[in-house]
């Protein structure tokens, strides 16, 4: 990032002291670690094409098998298994999991300013694959990655999996192996309550929205824009503003909170925890897609996706509602329990 790094956090902060009192100068305290303490250079996007770097390595347990040959079920993942391959072993070897997480996304993955750790579902999902790997839910070291980083991060060997969110589809599963779901969302629309936008419509015709980039929120909006602005000149380029589309989504609500931007659209998991942290946004309309969450690995580590599938098998039987109670019901209620696993 460039040295005007600490004037926009010091801006932040003040506009946020009218958007929700301590929630949203933690908001302003995530921007700063998103701006300042990512470890990962920026190198490539989610959209680039995977590289050949080297480096580090359901509601029931009983799936559905799917065709192989088709992208009609991208969800569709390898079958468990506990055997040990060339993956398993490498982090058996080193000791501990490498794990790429979000560290400003409340609820999911986040910095826990009163505890200095990082805490959410996400985070609780990364320890139980440590525990069962590795015997110990601690021997894990998470590296925080912005959005647009995550394939970068598996391409280039710095992490063995992401678990950030991040959404199953036709074209990443040609860039990066995937678990199986475990969880389902949904694009949706965030703005200030009082902003005449109604959801994913014509109403943002002329609106500035705001998306993270390599996110399937900004691939929406190529697909149908319905008249917005959402793509910053210089996109991808050292001139890049990242005012419209931004390596990390929580940047997105800051802009929003400073009047930079006129809406986010993003997923409504993540957006229900942004308006939990600001009482002066809401979700507008109805989600428009649904959406898949998985374990990220590189591709080719088949023997480590297999063992996630495994920690997933018997993640959905308690240890999953453990978690959505903790840290998603307040703010998501009403969802069920996970996706049914499909398999290959």
């Amino acid at each position: 990032m460039s040295g005007d790094t600490e004037p926009l956090v010091r801006r932040a902060a003040r506009r946020l002291r009218g958007w929700g009192g301590v929630a949203a100068m933690a908001v302003a305290c995530g921007l700063t670690a998103s701006l300042t303490l990512l470890p990962l250079a920026r190198e490539g996007s989610d959209a680039a094409a995977p590289g050949a770097n080297s480096g580090a390595g359901g509601g029931t347990g009983v799936g559905v098998q799917v065709k192989a040959d088709t992208c009609r079920n991208p969800e569709a993942s390898l079958t468990p298994s506990t055997e040990d391959g060339p993956s398993v072993r490498a982090v058996k070897e080193r000791g501990k999991l490498i794990v790429g997480v979000d560290q400003s996304s409340y609820r999911w993955g986040y910095r826990n300013p009163e505890k200095g750790v990082l805490e959410g579902f996400d985070i609780a999902l990364a320890r139980a694959i440590a525990k069962d790997l590795l015997g110990d839910e601690d021997a894990v070291i998470f590296r925080a990655i912005p959005t647009n980083q995550r394939i970068a991060a598996l391409d280039g060997g710095k992490v063995d999996l992401v678990v950030r969110t991040m959404t199953i589809n036709c074209k990443r599963i040609e860039q990066v192996a995937f678990s199986t779901a475990y969880f389902q969302a949904g694009q949706q629309v965030l703005a200030p309550k009082r902003s005449d936008i109604t959801g994913y419509d014509s109403s943002l015709r002329g609106k500035r929205v705001c998306t993270a980039e390599g996110s399937t929120a900004h691939e929406a909006l190529e697909e149908n824009s319905f008249g917005a602005v959402f793509k910053d000149e210089g996109d991808g380029t050292k001139d890049d503003a990242d005012l419209l589309t931004v390596p990390n989504q929580l940047d997105c609500l800051a802009r929003l909170q400073l009047g930079e931007v006129d809406a986010v659209v993003t997923d409504n998991a993540l957006a229900a925890g942004q308006a939990a942290q600001d009482p002066a946004v809401e979700l507008k309309g109805k989600p428009f897609t649904k959406e898949y969450y998985g374990v990220a690995a590189k591709l080719g580590a088949d023997d480590l996706v297999r063992r996630v599938n495994h920690v997933l098998v018997g993640y959905r039987q308690g240890p999953w509602q453990a978690a959505y109670r903790q840290w998603l019901e307040k703010d998501l209620p009403g969802i069920p329990g996970p996706p049914a696993p499909l398999y290959k």
